[in-house]
């Protein structure tokens, strides 16, 4: 039986999606058509299935469609909006879009990312560790697309942006935040990454814990992945 996610869930969709514009232009990249229905709608299907009831959008390039398709609620969540009036990365976003949150953690996703994830597990696993940030980590082929990660003791003992290659951990794009941590987070910082620029610099201070999960990943920012994604998700295969 999965674990149900009872805390507020913040995904940021407000990119640009530069890389993806040559195969989706007339949408904001969370709403491109997935087998038929966007893929943040696949991404909220499964949050709405593991029993999440509130969802912070933080959203910026097309937010009006977004707006629009989803409204205030979808599947039994509510959905309150965070409008960047101009792209702050996903530190400055996440900065920026806390001061909405209500419970006393935060679990954070990033909108172009799927993860066959107990997320609910994840989150206790966080508050059985007493981390004030736990991030997933996924076992890949090849690290280069996306930087790597070292894993020691359940905890990330190295946090790196790109430039390694060959199997191993990447970040999955899933953050469990405690209250303090995001409280410590200055809400008028402006864009900057929150992977680069506040947990690979604060690395030793933050301690993070590592959630290793084996379930289906795909990023659909690049078109090789996008088109992966259309027949992964049609043949039922992204679990």
């Amino acid at each position: 039986m999965k674990s149900v996610i009872d805390c507020d869930v913040l995904i940021l969709a407000g990119g640009l999606g530069t890389r993806l514009k040559s195969v989706v232009s007339d949408v904001p990249k969370p709403l491109a058509p997935v087998a038929g229905r966007p893929f943040l709608q696949h991404v909220l299907d499964r949050l709405a299935g593991q029993g999440a009831r509130r969802i912070i959008l933080s959203v910026g390039h097309m937010a009006d469609k977004i707006v629009d398709f989803f409204g205030s609620d979808y599947a039994g969540m509510s959905i309150v909006y965070a409008h960047e009036s101009e792209p702050l990365g996903t530190g400055g976003a996440m900065a920026y879009a806390v001061g909405l949150c209500e419970s006393a953690d935060l679990l954070v996703l990033n909108g172009d990312t799927f993860l066959g994830l107990d997320y609910g597990a994840f989150v206790f696993d966080a508050r059985e560790k007493q981390a004030r940030l736990s991030i997933v980590v996924r076992a890949v082929n090849d690290v280069s697309r996306y930087g790597s990660c070292k894993v020691s003791d359940g905890f990330l003992s190295s946090f790196s942006e790109k430039g390694a290659s060959g199997p191993g951990f990447i970040n999955g794009g899933v953050y469990y935040m405690s209250s303090d941590l995001f409280a410590s987070i200055d809400p008028g910082a402006k864009k900057f990454s929150f992977e680069s620029d506040y947990v690979a610099l604060k690395l030793a201070q933050l301690q993070p814990a590592a959630y290793v999960a084996d379930g289906y990943f795909i990023d659909i920012g690049v078109p090789e992945d996008y088109a992966r994604a259309q027949s992964d998700f049609a043949h039922g295969s992204a679990g």
